[in-house]
């Protein structure tokens, strides 16, 4: 039997995946290599290699389907893609493949995560802006799967907790007065008051960081006015009021630099930051994750740092080496970002 845990494989994704049983990973992380965009020394071996866009798809969905396979219900898989230009034009690669991957019904899309570079590569064409993003697309077997929005970014969370700004003494005066010359009936209104000094009290203590009041007659409905949630409230009670908890908004965008690593020769090493918040948000400590594209092996050294087993398969040797030299020296720390 096949030994996946915390084990860098050598040889073809597909050849070795298929050697896998089925449902025996929790996460996999990965970034194939980019069509025909960078030599990674395999010569003509490995995907990436392809003589058409066609063929490198097909490819790249035969690993994901296996990728599909080896993955527990509660598992996810995410796939970072670059996009190229051909003959002049963007050929939407990347999403060419999600849709295509998106058609499978063992799997579907939850996210497409963007990568926004802070440090994007310079061209020099003049008639194209500068290329600076990239997705993540992450997918999930069933709706069983494992999410941990709280873990994700979860450092920004206690940045935007821990800032001194104190609530103003004025705080909701505002919305007294709207309150008070608004047509809401005079229960409504002392409803309204009574609620506002509640959640004013609960913002001075910090048990939340602020608040929003919506009020009928006065501020625009949302989405059209379409029933539903707080929009019922409004029309039904008058007024609604938002709580704001502290935690920042948990968006499908993240910014981070490019990589740059000492010593690390590989032509396309992805961002170690954002591969472990990604093993934050869609694992626990013990699980397994891994990467059917290697590389470098900064999945690996990502899931190691933070409790998790690692699995990677590459078919370049000298990349293998690499990957179990930075193992070993397991240098690699948890990166934040402000």
């Amino acid at each position: 039997m096949l030994n996946i845990k915390n084990a860098i494989i050598r040889g073809d994704s597909l050849q070795i995946l298929k050697q896998f049983e089925d449902e025996c990973v929790d996460l996999i992380i990965t970034s194939p290599p980019y069509f025909q965009q960078r030599d990674y020394g395999n010569g003509e071996l490995g995907i990436g290699n392809e003589t058409t866009e066609n063929d490198y798809l097909e490819n790249l969905l035969k690993v994901f389907n296996e990728c599909i396979r080896v993955t527990k219900k509660t598992g996810s898989i995410v796939y970072n893609l670059g996009d190229k230009y051909l003959n002049g034009k963007l050929s939407l690669i990347p999403y060419k493949f999600a849709i295509k991957a998106n058609e499978n019904n063992s799997a579907f899309l939850i996210n497409q995560l963007t990568w926004a570079k802070l440090n994007p590569t310079p061209r020099q064409e003049k008639r194209k802006l500068i290329q600076a993003t990239e997705p993540f697309f992450i997918f999930a077997k069933s709706k069983d799967y494992y999410f941990d929005l709280k873990n994700y970014l979860s450092h920004l969370d206690d940045i935007n907790k821990n800032s001194n700004n104190k609530p103003s003494e004025n705080l909701g005066k505002k919305y007294f007065q709207l309150i008070q010359n608004s047509d809401l009936s005079e229960n409504e209104k002392i409803k309204a008051k009574h609620e506002l000094n509640e959640v004013i009290n609960l913002t001075h203590k910090g048990e939340i960081v602020g608040f929003r009041m919506k009020i009928r007659g006065i501020h625009k409905l949302a989405y059209g006015g379409q029933d539903g949630g707080r929009n019922n409230q409004i029309k039904n009670n008058g007024f609604t009021i938002i709580k704001i908890l502290g935690n920042r908004m948990k968006k499908d965008v993240i910014e981070s630099p490019v990589e740059i690593t000492k010593n690390n020769h590989h032509p396309a090493v992805y961002p170690s930051y954002i591969i472990q918040e990604l093993i934050k948000l869609l694992s626990k400590e013990g699980d397994i994750v891994l990467d059917p594209f290697c590389g470098s092996g900064t999945t690996c050294l990502a899931a190691k740092a933070l409790g998790r087993n690692f699995t990677g398969i590459e078919i370049n040797s000298k990349y293998v080496s690499l990957t179990n030299q930075r193992l070993k020296q397991a240098s690699i720390q948890q990166e934040f970002f402000i």
